[in-house]
């Protein structure tokens, strides 16, 4: 980012000192980025277990209303910082209060779990998939409203936005989403009980004792989701920078064909499913994925650049798969602490995904620029291995 940053001063403002402070500034924004992603991630650890595991016993609906409560009180203290014009550490508090609350990986564990409530284990796969396809779709609307809001009008609007999304979705989930679990009102929210279920989970294997398939998907779906992250993270860097140089033009339609994949991935896996397997599905999903990522690494034009978002059509495959297998290994009972789990691996993915491609492109920059994605590729034939 800071490399992009430079080539966009230097062509603009021929000012050292206009260079030297963009650069200052995009160091202390990374540092603090990382300050309040690892923040709002190592508070919402511990609630999205205690969460998830508490949904089992006291309904799901509450883990889709409490998170959205406190991503409004975010949205709420971000909005007060942009007003007030305080001080940035201030928007670590407000991810922190999302973070006691949650944070987004509690509704994803709720979502997914009210999912595996609702529906059967032969149709569980593709319902999972169409969530994954939903989060494709709000990233790709989100890009393109926000991006250009932001541009006409500045952060605070779209922050309004924000804060009003996040209480109406409360609030539909408390007028109009059915219990999908006989809650029990003995059940207490601060428990060790909660942890217990999650770590007897992946130590006896729960009710049901797979407890080596779970501990293999789960492995599976940390490389699958950290490739992913990971390759994302560089993909405008890479398009900014030579042979490519793509102007802001093309990069929309880079990120254009990034979210589609959720779509395609969609509708392959509903074809793919009425000859095949699961396991099968999966595996195809990943060789689109490292098919992909192969190209990728070699591009150095845009037609073969669009060539690798081409074979990358089915690259969000395999990750309903891998949930859904997770989802049918537990009992019915368990799969609040099971997406619960998931949703940390998630966000773990994150934060190594970052660290770790973001470190690996400058370290090979000048002897494989494309090396980051042809590591990601090989990275992918694990789970492949292990689901194969």
């Amino acid at each position: 980012n800071a490399c992009s940053i430079l080539q966009e001063t230097l062509a603009t403002d021929k000012n050292p000192c206009s260079i030297i402070l963009n650069l200052e500034v995009e160091v202390l924004t990374a540092h603090w980025n990382m300050y309040i992603n690892l923040g709002g991630f190592l508070v919402g650890l511990f609630v999205v277990i205690l969460l998830g595991s508490w949904s089992d016993r006291a309904g799901r609906r509450l883990v889709l209303i409490i998170p959205s409560l406190g991503l409004a009180v975010q949205a709420s203290i971000y909005l007060i910082v942009m007003y007030m014009k305080l001080p940035v550490a201030w928007f670590l508090l407000g991810r922190i209060c999302s973070g006691l609350s949650g944070d987004f990986n509690a509704i994803l564990a709720g979502c997914f779990a009210y999912v595996a409530d609702t529906s059967d284990k032969r149709s569980r796969t593709f319902r999972v998939a169409i969530l994954e396809a939903c989060l494709g779709l709000a990233g790709m609307f989100a890009s393109i409203i926000g991006g250009k809001w932001r541009h006409a009008q500045g952060y605070i609007n779209p922050f309004w936005l924000v804060l009003t999304t996040n209480l109406a979705t409360a609030l539909y989930a408390y007028l109009f989403v059915p219990e999908s679990v006989t809650p029990d009102p003995e059940t207490k929210l601060v428990s060790t009980r909660h942890y217990r279920a999650v770590y007897d989970l992946y130590t006896s294997g729960g009710k049901k004792g797979h407890r080596a398939w779970l501990w293999l998907y789960t492995l599976c779906f940390f490389l699958v989701v950290t490739v992913h992250f990971g390759s994302r993270e560089l993909y405008v860097l890479y398009e900014l920078s030579t042979p490519l140089c793509w102007d802001s033009e093309l990069i929309g339609y880079g990120s254009a064909a990034q979210h589609l994949s959720y779509i395609s991935s969609l509708l392959g896996l509903k074809a793919l499913q009425q000859c095949l397997e699961d396991s099968w599905v999966a595996i195809i999903g990943l060789a689109s994925n490292v098919a992909g990522l192969v190209v990728f690494s070699v591009a150095d034009t845009t037609a073969l650049m669009f060539t690798g978002y081409g074979l990358s059509f089915l690259i969000m495959a395999s990750t309903p798969v891998l949930r859904s297998k997770l989802s049918k290994l537990v009992d019915p009972s368990e799969q609040g602490a099971l997406f619960a789990s998931v949703a940390c691996v998630e966000g773990l993915c994150s934060l190594v995904a970052s660290g770790l491609f973001n470190s690996l492109y400058p370290a090979t920059l000048h002897v494989m620029k494309g090396f980051p994605f042809l590591f990601g590729a090989i990275l992918l034939l694990i789970p492949a291995g292990i689901i194969g």
